[in-house]
């Protein structure tokens, strides 16, 4: 294939995505397989081809960010942020809260948001900002069409209120959509939201390098509002919160102090 360390920089002279940035084995062994499955030889002929082909360039990002997504995923950690993280702030901060849902993918957390909410303020209250690396699953997420699968372990009083069955698929309602502000992003360089209350970053840590998490901790950090919260997967506590300005909340919720 030729020179990891020279592709890895070419890429980032071309996307401002920092390959070193991700565990090495696991993102190389991807690439390699992406490029494979395209007949392509070389790292040199890849970028070459990255360079005029705009489908191939969105085909490698979108392989790039591994959009594994669904409805209220761990719905333990879902219900606590209903029954005690949204009370909280809500007495901290007053019924309109600044949320951002990082790496949202497909849009399925932030609209899990947007409804858990609307337990407490009507919709028309409601503003989530929501990125994600990846320009085609956020358009995904704006069209707001899901197979059955994704909405599997999400209520059925969720279901029933905000989404109408198209064929096998389920739409969500526009009313819900409306809430939710998309926009792409990079975690690893682009300025992130300021002041915020809530920030959203599920199961996209574990990708990164703990280097690259420690820095992406402290900027999220800063992105908050004191007593801000931070809700992060369940594979991805943060050892040693304190080092970043945190206090542990909950189980994968954080407290900025």
């Amino acid at each position: 294939m030729g020179d990891y360390e020279l592709f890895k920089s070419k890429i980032f002279q071309m996307t401002k995505i920092d390959l070193s940035c991700y565990k090495e084995r696991q993102m190389k062994r991807r690439i390699d397989a992406l490029i494979t499955k395209r007949g392509i030889k070389s790292y040199d002929a890849y970028v070459n081809a990255l360079r005029t082909d705009v489908e191939l360039m969105e085909e490698f990002v979108t392989y790039l960010t591994i959009n594994v997504s669904e409805f209220y995923r761990n719905p333990e950690q879902w219900k606590v942020l209903e029954n005690e993280i949204f009370p909280y702030l809500f007495e901290r901060f007053g019924n309109t809260l600044k949320i951002w849902s990082a790496a949202c993918s497909t849009g399925d957390e932030p609209y899990t948001l947007v409804m858990l909410l609307a337990k407490f303020i009507p919709l028309s209250r409601i503003k989530i900002i929501a990125t994600d690396l990846d320009k085609q699953v956020l358009e995904k997420a704006q069209i707001g069409l899901y197979d059955e699968k994704s909405l599997k372990g999400l209520p059925k009083e969720f279901v029933q209120k905000y989404f109408t069955k198209i064929g096998s698929s389920y739409q969500i309602h526009d009313d819900v959509k409306k809430c939710v502000q998309f926009k792409q992003h990079n975690l690893l360089k682009d300025p992130y939201p300021s002041q915020c209350d809530l920030i959203v970053c599920r199961n996209v840590m574990i990708y990164f390098t703990e280097d690259a998490k420690k820095g992406m901790y402290h900027r999220f950090n800063d992105a908050l509002k004191k007593d801000g919260m931070l809700f992060v997967g369940s594979t991805e506590q943060i050892i040693a919160p304190a080092d970043y300005g945190f206090t542990t909340y909950r189980s994968f919720f954080y407290k900025k102090d």
